[in-house]
């Protein structure tokens, strides 16, 4: 046994100094050796690219998945925060496949020009039968966006709201019901209350029996925050007439708007309001740190703002 024992232990004394031997590289052979494992290691971390342009994602909300789109330009730094805009497509876009909605209105604009939209663009999509104005719709839009300010560095104090018909009417019923997150809203082509086909498609607000006038209980809710209102003269679906007392509203509280009009453009007014030149540049303008600054140092109840009526 003790035989057995002491070749055991020379057996490992013989391992031992082969190890060593083999460890033992001349130094610039070891340094070389150490850089081959750092850079095989480290490198692929900082030469990773970010994916961008059109990209799914998924979203959970109330035990139900929602698939949705965002948009991630060419030119996109994870080391710097970056605009978002959150999208609310019309009702030909519904469904659950988490694309349609990326076809018509400002998805469409960034396809034909991308270089015209800086920003992170969230397009969330509302599901067959239901509308915008649903909060379980809009608890769905909002997961999207707050998963993609994440995800993408996104700035809060630059998001903004933006839709065209059914999300037109999203927009209108989400500047009531949740103010303080957006900078600036950029309704086209929707109304508060629902167009002469579809009247159970007004916002919540216009079917509250403890208000009055839901255009101006609107228009107080937005208060000073910037919102630019489109529309076509000749809309068949949505009245006109929608935007027009939107507007009105607006001004009677000393809002800060825009309201363009097209004259002679039915309901598909958005291809030309995402194509506005001044239109990217205006939202960009808009933060909700500036906004809070103006507020905190008007004086009186209403607050005079900027505005600016357009009609074509």
């Amino acid at each position: 046994m003790i035989g057995e024992a002491g070749g055991w232990e020379e057996e490992k004394d013989a391992i031992f100094l082969y190890t060593q031997r083999q460890m033992m590289l001349p130094r610039p052979r070891y340094q070389l050796l150490l850089m081959v494992i750092f850079f095989a290691l480290v490198a692929p971390a900082f030469c990773r690219k970010h994916d961008t342009g059109f990209l799914d994602r998924e979203v959970e909300v109330n035990r139900a998945t929602y698939r949705y789109q965002v948009f991630v330009p060419p030119t996109f730094d994870p080391h710097k925060k970056w605009p978002v805009i959150l999208f609310l497509h019309g009702v030909g876009s519904r469904g659950d496949d988490g694309f349609r909605q990326t076809d018509i209105g400002l998805p469409h604009a960034i396809r034909r020009q991308v270089s015209r939209f800086p920003f992170i663009v969230v397009m969330p999509q509302c599901r067959k039968n239901t509308k915008w104005i649903d909060p379980t719709m809009q608890a769905e839009a909002l997961a999207a966006l707050d998963n993609s300010i994440r995800e993408f560095h996104g700035d809060r104090d630059r998001v903004y709201l933006t839709g065209l018909s059914m999300g037109g009417y999203g927009v209108w019923d989400m500047t009531a019901q949740h103010p303080g997150i957006f900078a600036a809203y950029v309704p086209i082509s929707g109304g508060i209350y629902g167009p002469p086909k579809v009247p159970e498609a007004r916002v919540n607000l216009a079917a509250d029996p403890n208000v009055r006038d839901p255009y101006a209980e609107t228009a107080k809710r937005i208060g000073t925050t910037p919102i630019w209102i489109f529309h076509g003269s000749d809309d068949g679906t949505v009245p006109v007439e929608e935007s027009r007392k939107m507007a009105q509203a607006l001004k009677a509280a000393n809002a800060n708007f825009r309201y363009t009009e097209y004259a002679g453009v039915g309901h598909d007014a958005w291809d030309r309001a995402y194509a506005e030149p001044e239109l990217v540049p205006w939202l960009l303008a808009q933060t909700l740190h500036h906004h809070s600054l103006r507020v905190q140092h008007e004086q009186g109840p209403h607050p005079t703002a900027s505005k600016s009526r357009r009609m074509r």
